[in-house]
């Protein structure tokens, strides 16, 4: 959380740390294979290099999702142990561009919430690159939105160009075709029937009256 109460926009657990790739709840099995790369371990760093350098070569593991943020893990790492993107490129050498490091370290510096999704599958890791290219509040409504609407990556990449040149997030979500907040959610019959029932009582849309009581439960639980 920021000092304002907003979650953070940014990763808050170390660099390289598995925090998803390691959590057997979330991975099972695969979480025995998760590395930890630590940018202040020589020996790591060195590990962190070759899966960088591999990473960049071999794209047989594109449709992994826990692979490819291995592989971002590996980048951020080795950033972090030489102190730029020109000195890890040079250090993990082959087709690993400055380019190259700096999305995918930008993906392994998303927040928890957001990564989450990529490992499970609901946002493919390249979409994930571009939504690591906005900053603020406008990454967690673009990766919600690209999770609620099923968007490709092309539409990722194109709002958050649109966003980084000075649209609103609102105004580039729409020219996809994409409504912002706009999620649907099944409820049990009571519970449907007695949101339609109040709303109806409040002269409220049902949407209106969701957010109303979501805002004051999730502020009493700050």
């Amino acid at each position: 959380m920021t000092a304002d109460g907003s979650p953070s926009t940014d990763r808050e657990s170390p660099v390289g740390k598995p925090v998803i790739r390691g959590d057997p709840s979330l991975m099972g099995d695969r979480a025995e294979e998760a590395v930890e790369f630590d940018p202040d371990d020589p020996e790591s760093l060195e590990l962190a290099a070759e899966t960088v350098r591999a990473f960049s070569e071999n794209t047989a593991g594109a449709d992994d999702n826990v692979y490819m943020l291995r592989g971002a893990a590996a980048c951020a790492a080795l950033v972090r142990g030489e102190g730029s993107y020109k000195a890890a490129a040079e250090r993990a050498g082959g087709e690993a561009t400055v380019s190259f490091i700096r999305k995918w370290s930008r993906v392994h510096d998303l927040p928890r919430a957001i990564r989450l999704h990529v490992a499970l599958g609901h946002i493919a890791p390249t979409a994930a690159k571009h939504i690591a290219r906005v900053g603020g509040e406008a990454r967690y409504l673009l990766a919600w939105a690209a999770v609620d609407h099923d968007m490709t990556v092309r539409q990722v990449r194109s709002v958050a160009s649109a966003i980084n040149d000075g649209t609103s997030v609102e105004a580039a979500l729409a020219a996809e075709g994409v409504t912002l907040g706009e999620v649907t959610v099944e409820l049990d019959p009571e519970a449907y029937r007695e949101l339609r029932r109040h709303a109806a009582l409040e002269t409220t849309s049902p949407g209106d009256l969701v957010s109303e009581i979501l805002s004051e439960e999730l502020e009493s639980d700050d």
